[in-house]
């Protein structure tokens, strides 16, 4: 399995490559969001149906504006998300017309978080967009926390994995709908 430093991923990731991550609790899949081939390979690779929809993660707000219909969200709404940003929260926003089914499932709304773990930040950069991002493992199983088990579970179905450190949190991040405030997941 190629193993690459988090500036290195945005050849691997324009060219519709799946990649494995250390995030704040777990190992992380991603790919670049814009692709539906990249997408449906990583839901291949995870055995996860695409109904349920994926997380975007980013190293800014910025890198998530295109994908967020921010016409649908207050700013009080807002500001709720940017007082636990960048952090280990994933907000449920709802999504811009034009985002793919992929990434949103059969919803109408897109989950994304800007992260505070340092090579998830270094991995957006160097992209210069959000990533797709869902645990580093087969629907069902638990999620990878060392680079033994991406390698055991996902072993050659990905194209490389990030190298690095996990961060500090013990739980996937908390999941928030923006504008009723219900958690989905408690982190």
């Amino acid at each position: 399995m190629l193993q690459v430093t988090p500036s290195q991923i945005s050849g691997i990731i324009e060219s519709g490559g799946v990649v494995a991550y250390p995030t704040e609790a777990v190992y992380g899949l991603g790919c670049d969001p814009d692709n539906d081939t990249a997408i449906q390979k990583l839901l291949a690779v995870k055995q996860r149906p695409w109904e349920k929809g994926l997380i975007l993660i980013a190293s800014s707000f910025d890198q998530l504006k295109p994908y967020i219909d921010l016409s649908r969200v207050t700013e009080a709404q807002l500001q709720a998300a940017f007082d636990k940003w960048p952090g280990p929260f994933t907000f449920v926003i709802p999504a811009k017309a034009d985002v793919s089914p992929m990434l949103r499932g059969c919803f109408d709304t897109i989950a994304v978080r800007v992260s505070a773990h340092q090579d998830v930040r270094a991995m957006c950069y160097a992209c210069q967009k959000p990533l797709v991002s869902t645990s580093a493992n087969l629907a069902g199983e638990q999620p990878a926390l060392t680079l033994a088990e991406v390698q055991t579970q996902l072993g050659d179905k990905i194209d490389a994995v990030v190298l690095g450190a996990l961060g500090q949190s013990c739980q996937p991040s908390t999941i928030i709908d923006i504008q009723t405030g219900h958690i989905f997941r408690q982190g």
